[in-house]
């Protein structure tokens, strides 16, 4: 009998060191087979309930805000969708690897070349955490608001306290606590969003002939859609990487990317139908506007879960990263440091009437940095068939990935490559690359990921193979 047969196991399958309901022991150290648990079918649920949220709704919305039809904006949220194949695939690296995402890049950049993205990220992370908490305290004031409780400030106060404690609990318990948490909200999620689908389809303007959009409305309309999938990017490996190292790539990529696929795909038809019928501008309040009146106040309880279920696994990636960068703690003492972070946040996004605006328009602009991280470390990834060497991803100069002084030179120089690319073709709020008017106003700036990984391939292709000891 093997030393993982004899791990006494707690009810549902989990280990003494991943339990649901108590704080998880293991952060980036590598997961012994001892503690591995679970199965493929477990990230159908991860993915599927962190996704049912409502900025899927909105992303919908805007595609016809940008002159799609119909029909046109279903075909650009079923491409979004099918994205997560890409998203889920990358997964594999964390059942090799026992390890995070942000660990593994390492293996791409360098340790040290790794570690101003790892920063961005957890910018990034927090900036979404803020984000959606701020949804769903609205939403949750809202509710309150209809019943007639704590109006005003104190109304506002009291939601996003509770808002912050739902996410933040969840995520300090840990791994076993989000995957159990992500499957039993989205069971009355899904139950809720379905009738929300049987509300809207049936008014969609399906008929309504729109001028050809151009390249500017078919651009924006997919970088709108793909930038949520792509957040995830530095992130799969952290949900995989307590599987058992038998796991198949085939299942774990079908499970997780059905799970992400069918979710977003129908929340965003649910935008697309919603825009056509009524104004979106204040996407919350024009959704309402197409429901019955008992609906409502279901409807805003929707848009807190949502919140809640996508920053849950946020912030719970969050605490990894920091321990990436080298804080010195453990993962449930580091999430202290992102839950005080998200909670100021919050607070300025909610009493400070434009800084919602400023820090979307800014984290938009963060896709010219991760468009290409994702292209080298997916491309790094399938070069490696995501057979890499564990103990030297965490062995610092010691290690095979330290490179020259902690940087690899063929993936920070294809990482710039695809910034520059990325860079010179952006059409956003803050920025407008010089290319963007020639190409007819065209944002390319998710073709970054292609050109960073091309260059990568091209530089590392002789250099870069599958570690060959796999266990």
């Amino acid at each position: 009998m093997t030393q993982q047969d004899t791990t006494a196991r707690a009810p549902g399958g989990t280990t003494a060191a991943d339990q649901v309901f108590q704080v998880e022991t293991h952060g980036i150290d590598p997961i012994p087979d001892k503690d591995r648990h679970g199965s493929a079918k477990d990230l159908f649920w991860l993915w599927f309930g962190s996704n049912l949220t409502f900025t899927y709704v909105i992303n919908g919305a805007l595609a016809v805000a940008f002159g799609l039809s119909f029909w046109q904006a279903t075909g650009v949220v079923v491409v979004g969708g099918l994205s997560f194949f890409a998203i889920s695939a990358a997964g594999l690296s964390g059942v090799r690897t026992g390890t995070a995402t942000l660990v593994i890049s390492r293996a791409a950049f360098g340790v040290r070349g790794n570690w101003p993205a790892g920063m961005l990220n957890w910018v990034v992370s927090i900036g979404y955490t803020i984000l959606n908490t701020v949804v769903g305290t609205l939403a949750l004031e809202a509710f309150f608001a209809d019943l007639g409780w704590a109006p005003g400030h104190t109304g506002r106060a009291l939601a996003l306290l509770i808002t912050l404690a739902l996410t933040f609990v969840v995520a300090l318990w840990g791994h076993a606590t989000v995957q159990f948490a992500e499957r039993w909200i989205a069971y009355v999620l899904a139950i809720g969003f379905a009738a929300l689908l049987v509300f809207l389809l049936p008014g969609a303007d399906t008929g309504k002939a729109a001028a050809l959009p151009g390249a500017s409305g078919w651009s924006l309309a997919c970088v709108v859609m793909l930038a949520g999938p792509f957040s995830y990017v530095p992130m799969p490996a952290d949900y995989t990487r307590y599987l058992p190292r038998a796991t198949s790539m085939r299942s774990l990529t079908w499970y997780g990317a059905l799970g992400g696929f069918v979710s977003s795909v129908a929340l965003g038809v649910a935008g697309v139908a919603a825009a056509t019928q009524t104004d979106m501008t204040d996407a919350v309040g024009g959704t309402e506007q197409l429901l019955p009146g008992w609906f409502q106040p279901l409807f805003l309880a929707l848009v807190l879960g949502g919140s809640v279920t996508n920053s849950i696994v946020t912030l719970y990636s969050s605490s990894l990263n920091l321990q990436v960068l080298g804080v010195p703690w453990s993962r449930s003492k580091a999430i202290i440091i992102s839950a005080a972070v998200t909670a100021a946040g919050s607070l300025c996004a909610l009493f400070l009437t434009d800084f919602t605006s400023s820090l979307l328009s800014f984290l938009s602009l963060l896709i010219i940095v991760f468009a290409p991280w994702g292209g080298v470390f997916l491309t790094d990834m399938l070069m490696r068939r995501c057979h890499y060497d564990p103990p030297a991803l965490h062995a610092g100069p010691d290690g095979a990935y330290w490179y020259r002084s902690g940087y690899h030179p063929a993936g920070v120089a294809a990482l710039l490559v695809g910034m520059t690319f990325a860079a010179l073709t952006c059409d956003s709020e803050l920025w407008t690359g010089p290319l963007v008017a020639p190409l007819g106003g065209a944002d390319l700036t998710l073709l970054g990921s292609l050109v960073s990984g091309l260059v990568y391939w091209t530089l590392a292709r002789r250099s870069v193979t599958p570690h060959t000891d796999l266990f």
